[in-house]
């Protein structure tokens, strides 16, 4: 029997512990940069690319989510699964999911932190006769019906939440119109009348903001219906499942796989494993329903362990990515802090897998991400002051030499300084013109990106296509337009490997003839936008080949997904492009730097010369001035190795208590 402290721990779960371990370190990380941008302020060392660079980081860690998106059939427990792992500790269910009542529309659930505030924002059905995405109606919230949420009131918010399962009856022709009418999900025999009307969802999707303390930390749930959401809306596995950070597929133990299920996984899940995503796994949902009172607790343990088996089979995948769970049980567990429930429910096993798995891989692509640009930053920072204590510990050593020396030595040392500051000048006429060709190379690419360039290609390929709405003739024209825009990423990815080039070459001379320190120049890498062009080109075929795709008013489908598919590669070429874009702006800044700093200390150096050979008494306050400095320089490079070293530290291993009080937002304030 577990203690009272195993108990509590296990009831609040392991994963609620690593999230709030990730939300510290996100919080120390914001401190870090905050502390960075502070810093180079007071020293007047920013620029306005850095600076917008290190709001983005800020904005970037403010709005970071882990997002873990479930799917599933209908009357599988998912919802259920949703409130036993997360939302236990509000002693009841937190979203709907009483029999009979299923998640009619995707749903995203997270904390809007830009408006702190909680709501509910439902956009209508009668949107998908639009040519407008959901990612491009997220940014018009006019167009959607806003409830609000009142966290102080469970009745208010269970009847507000509600609204997600909520649908309506139309004609078939109305269900039709909206793509959401197809024949055999109907279940009728050939000899059948067709219904006059039908259900359907009355909303499209749902955005819930919710001060939950998981979603106030970065978690964000997408919850999706059925076979049929996924099917007519390319939008989902196009874009919301591919960014997710972990898909759980859930299936139910009373049930088995069914047909429906395989479609899903066949049709829309499968293709996030290939795609070389590790956070796939499936959760067999229901196992109470294997508990047998005449059964030994061998047999029960026996045909659970057979059915996850039979499931891993049937889907591909191996046995250790199929958790069994009973959602109900846990829930009722955590509720009623029952310990041996609990560890039947198995959940706990579910929650590991999260916490141990899924937020570490999450925390590396921000490390990657967020602090990999702004670590190199600040290493170009730290490079700039010990550049500046190298240069002042040089002119101390020069002035020491001169004690008690006659003044052709200082002479002497003035004609070399002049000399360097001859190379100086000779350098930097090359280095203008090296930047006048980067200025060349820079409107090739962007061009090349630019969403001008992306809808030229849209229209041709609508003009192409204008009167061949047959299966032979959109493939064509989807071929196309992909083949045009996978040749304008490669001839941008082949002129910026040729650019880095370049730019190591200046870099290289730099270092050579003016003996400035070493600078490796990042390169511009453009290889996850081009395997997201090859993602979204075989989602297309998946989709317009799917029996679904082919069961849909073809005009509709066709119509709908080409506008969706359009969408989602203008953004990622907008995406593109903005890199691209910063990746020109701030490639240069640290030889600039490096460039104005050396010039500095020239001009500052022959300037003491000057003075201490008109009067030697000038020597021994300079020594002084220098000594000060070089003291100084060190606490700076002390003070930026420190802040290095926060923003570069890992999650701590342990959460720390329950209850610590954390908050991205006054760090970022």
């Amino acid at each position: 029997m577990l203690s009272g402290a195993d108990n509590e721990a296990n009831t609040q779960g392991r994963f609620k512990e690593q999230m709030r371990a990730y939300d510290r370190w996100k919080v120390e990380l914001a401190h870090a940069v905050t502390e960075y941008r502070q810093w180079l302020e007071d020293h007047h060392m920013g620029t306005p690319e850095v600076e917008l660079r290190l709001h983005e980081t800020l904005e970037n860690l403010r709005g970071d989510r882990l997002v873990i998106a479930f799917v599933a059939e209908f009357s599988r427990g998912k919802t259920e699964l949703i409130n036993a792992i997360f939302f236990s500790d509000y002693q009841r269910r937190l979203l709907p999911s009483d029999a009979g009542r299923t998640t009619m529309c995707p749903t995203e659930l997270f904390y809007d932190h830009q408006h702190d505030e909680a709501y509910i924002r439902l956009l209508p059905i009668e949107t998908r006769l639009e040519e407008v995405s959901i990612t491009d109606l997220k940014q018009q919230p006019q167009r959607w019906t806003a409830l609000p949420l009142d966290v102080n009131s469970p009745d208010q918010m269970a009847e507000a939440l509600r609204e997600v399962v909520k649908v309506k009856r139309v004609s078939v022709e109305e269900a039709k119109r909206l793509g959401l009418f197809v024949e055999e999900s109907h279940g009728r025999d050939l000899d059948e009348e067709r219904p006059s009307h039908v259900e359907i969802p009355v909303w499209r999707h749902a955005l819930i903001s919710f001060p939950h303390p998981l979603l106030q930390q970065g978690l964000s749930i997408l919850d999706t219906p059925g076979l049929n959401a996924l099917g007519s809306e390319p939008e989902l596995t196009l874009s919301m499942l591919p960014n997710a950070h972990a898909v759980l597929f859930v299936l139910a133990a009373d049930t088995g796989v069914t047909r429906s299920d395989m479609d899903m996984w066949q049709f829309h899940i499968k293709a996030y494993r290939k795609n070389g995503h590790k956070g796939l796994v499936a959760a067999l949902n229901k196992i109470d329903t294997l508990w047998d009172e005449m059964k030994s607790a061998e047999d029960v343990e026996r045909s659970v362990r057979t059915q996850c088996q039979e499931t891993a089979r049937l889907l591909g995948i191996e046995g250790g990515s199929v958790f069994p769970v009973s959602a109900q049980k846990a829930l009722v567990a955590k509720i009623r802090k029952d310990a041996a429930l609990l560890e039947r429910s198995r959940i706990l096993a579910l929650e590991s897998y999260l916490a141990d798995k899924i937020l570490p891989a999450k925390q590396s692509i921000v490390r990657d991400s967020v602090v990999g640009v702004t670590a190199q930053m600040l290493g170009a920072t730290r490079q700039m002051v010990q550049q500046r204590l190298e240069g002042a510990r040089h002119q101390l050593d020069d002035l020491r030499s001169l004690s008690g020396r006659n003044s052709d030595v200082v002479t002497n040392l003035m004609r070399k300084t002049r000399e360097r500051q001859a190379t100086y000048n000779k350098n930097m006429e090359s280095f203008q013109a090296s930047r006048r060709v980067l200025s060349q190379h820079a409107k090739a690419m962007l061009d090349t990106l630019s969403i001008r360039a992306v809808d030229d290609l849209v229209a041709k390929i609508r003009k192409d296509m204008e009167g061949s709405w047959t299966t032979v003739g959109m493939k064509k024209g989807m071929k196309t337009f992909f083949d045009g825009a996978r040749d304008a990423m490669q001839h941008v990815t082949s002129q910026a490997e040729q650019t880095h080039g370049a730019v190591q070459a200046i870099y290289r001379k730099f270092h050579e003839e003016l003996g400035l320190p070493v600078v490796d120049p990042r390169m511009l890498s453009l290889q996850k936008f081009r395997v997201e062009l090859e993602r979204l080109y075989e989602e297309a075929e998946a989709f317009r080949n799917s029996p679904m795709t082919t069961m849909t008013e073809q005009h509709f489908v066709v119509k709908k997904f080409f506008i969706s598919l359009v969408s989602h590669v203008r953004h990622l070429f907008i995406r593109a492009h903005k890199e691209t874009d910063a990746w020109f702006k701030g490639i240069l800044i640290p030889l600039v730097k490096q460039v104005s700093e050396n010039k500095h200390q020239l001009d500052q150096h022959l300037e003491t010369l000057c003075r201490i050979n008109e009067s030697r008494d000038a020597l021994d306050t300079k020594v002084r001035e220098l000594e000060k400095r070089c003291a100084l320089l060190e606490r700076e490079d002390t003070t930026l190795h420190s802040i290095y070293r926060r923003l570069t530290t890992q999650i701590p291993a342990e959460a720390s208590a329950p209850g610590t009080d954390t908050g991205l937002s006054r760090a970022t304030g």
